[in-house]
This record gives structure tokens, sequence and C-alpha cells, in this order.
């Protein structure tokens, strides 16, 4: 009665090898979900450092709109800049519709953080608008 019974070694032989293939699927299954989240959260850093690299400058942003509003098309307009920490507010109370059409086309064509645009009509040609940007 001192003999193991070679059945019971075999049994328990592919108890064992069924608990690692079932642990081994498990391992597999989580190591794929931690793929597609590092793939997801690296899409996502590569977006944020992008955006920070764009945004982030405010005194590259200020020189430019600076330039923007230096044109001789707006200097008829009259617009009145209100500069401040946190971002910029423009205003105009005529403005004709070309200059108009070249400053929406400048800010919106670029980077700038446009919190709030108003646009009123006065006329055919003139217009009176107000904008504020954040950096």
């Amino acid at each position: 009665m001192n003999r193991i019974n070679p059945l019971y070694l075999g049994l328990l032989l592919i108890v064992i090898l069924s608990l690692s293939i079932y642990k081994l699927n498990l391992a597999k299954n989580e190591l794929k979900e931690v793929k597609l989240s590092y793939a997801k959260n690296l899409r996502l850093a590569n977006e944020l450092s992008s955006l920070r690299s764009v945004y982030k400058n405010t005194k590259k942003l200020e020189n430019s709109l600076k330039r923007i509003l230096m044109q001789n098309i707006l200097k008829e307009a009259h617009i009145d800049v209100k500069f401040k920490k946190s971002g910029v507010k423009l205003s105009s109370l005529s403005i004709n519709k070309k200059g108009l059409n070249f400053l929406m086309g400048k800010l919106l064509n670029n980077t700038y953080n446009i919190v709030a645009l108003d646009i009123k009509k006065l006329s055919e040609q003139k217009a009176s608008f107000k904008m504020e940007i954040q950096w």
C-alpha cells in the first residue's frame, strides 16, 4: 500500500495542466487590455503635448496677434484691444466688411483659443464685433 496509483498521478497532472492553461488565458486577456490602454494613453499624451506646445507660449500668441492688428486694412476700424494676464478682449464699434473678413480669416485659421465672439451687422458694409481670446 505504499505505492501511489498511476491513475491518481495522471489525474493530478491533468488538473495542474488545465489550471495552468486557464491562468495563461487570463494573463493573455489582461495583456491585451493593458496594450489597448497603453496605446490609448500614448495617443492622448501625444495630443496633449502637441496642444501644450501650441497654446503654452503666450508671448508668441500675443506678438502674432499684435502683428495682425497692425495691418493697414485694420487701422481705420479703431479696434479696442485690452490685454489681460489671462487673455485679450477685442472690440470695434464699426469695422468694414473687408477688414472684418481679413481679421476673422487670420484669427480663425490660427491657434487662438477664442472663448467668445459676437458680430453684429450694422449695414451692408459695416459691422461691430466683440471677441475674447484666452491663453
